[in-house]
């Protein structure tokens, strides 16, 4: 299966910003790249990437004063499956766990782990270890908490999360990954692209955040906003929680102007050359604005 997937972001800036931006993909990602995915920019822009230490790739720009427009595009080649489902994953014992596994049982920025203990065994402790345990933490939190992009705030921490029940696709990861580590399950945030592949179309695009925990030796895919197997789920980023791994750092104030973001399926039978053509004009057509800065493979 082919995707077509990338964001434009404009924004404006009163006076020059410094800001890192997580808006690659993971340097984990696995699939065919048809193009080069990374954060274009008008020219003479200042840039440089970098791995922090969850391998996610991190752009550092400085803005100038004025508008500056952000954006990527490109193809991926995924097996087309939905999430990989494993009933039969065990827990494992604290002992047992890798050391580099140990730092998602702590609370963290937004998932106050420590805060929710008492809840979570009395909510989960009935069920069986492993699989089990986090599925029913992962519909209780499906059927818990409403979403809706008005309840989105940036000091909303999972404990606020239960009481309100309400928020955005990344409190619904918060509050998941925060009772699976009251009940000494690993648990990490993660966010990238979610197109509308294989479901009823959603409305416009955006970035979506999930979770992952370590069962049975690896880490599984969990989704609480969707609480479904979903098929051309694209990494960008992992972190303990989002303070890690926000859309924009920036040092300084801005105004977003425009944001956008396409995860499409792209019909088969198209050959590289088409797909190289393809990836110079923008999803709806348009020439790209910055095409001469546009380093398409």
């Amino acid at each position: 299966m082919l995707i077509r997937f990338g964001f434009e972001i404009d924004i404006e800036c009163a006076s020059p910003v410094a800001m890192l931006l997580a808006l690659s993909t993971h340097s984990q990602l696995e699939g065919r790249m048809i193009g080069e995915d990374f954060v274009r920019l008008p020219p003479q822009r200042r840039r440089s990437t970098y791995l922090d230490r969850f391998g996610n790739r991190i752009t550092r720009l400085l803005a100038p004063i004025g508008p500056t427009n952000m954006w990527s595009d490109c193809v991926i080649e995924v097996d087309g499956r939905p999430d990989r489902q494993s009933p039969s994953a065990a827990q494992h014992p604290i002992p047992d766990l890798p050391d580099d596994v140990l730092a998602y049982l702590l609370p963290s920025r937004y998932c106050d782990s420590d805060k929710l203990t008492n809840e979570a065994w009395s909510n989960f402790g009935g069920f069986p270890e492993g699989w089990a345990r986090v599925q029913a933490i992962t519909d209780f939190v499906h059927q818990h908490v409403t979403f809706g992009y008005q309840f989105g705030r940036a000091d909303k921490m999972a404990s606020d999360v239960f009481k309100e029940k309400a928020g955005v696709c990344r409190d619904f990861a918060h509050l998941s990954i925060a009772l699976c580590r009251a009940m000494n399950i690993p648990a990490r945030y993660a966010s990238g692209y979610l197109g509308d592949i294989g479901v009823p179309y959603s409305g416009p695009g955006d970035f979506c955040a999930w979770f992952e925990v370590y069962l049975g030796g690896r880490w599984h895919t969990f989704d609480a906003r969707y609480n479904t197997p979903r098929i051309g789920r694209i990494l960008m980023v992992r972190g303990a929680d989002a303070a890690d791994v926000a859309m924009i750092t920036s040092f300084g104030g801005y105004e977003l102007k425009h944001f956008r973001v396409w995860t499409d399926q792209v019909e088969d039978g198209l050959g590289d050359d088409q797909l190289h053509e393809m990836l110079r004009t923008r999803p709806d057509g348009e020439p790209l604005v910055y095409q001469s800065s546009a380093r398409v493979a």
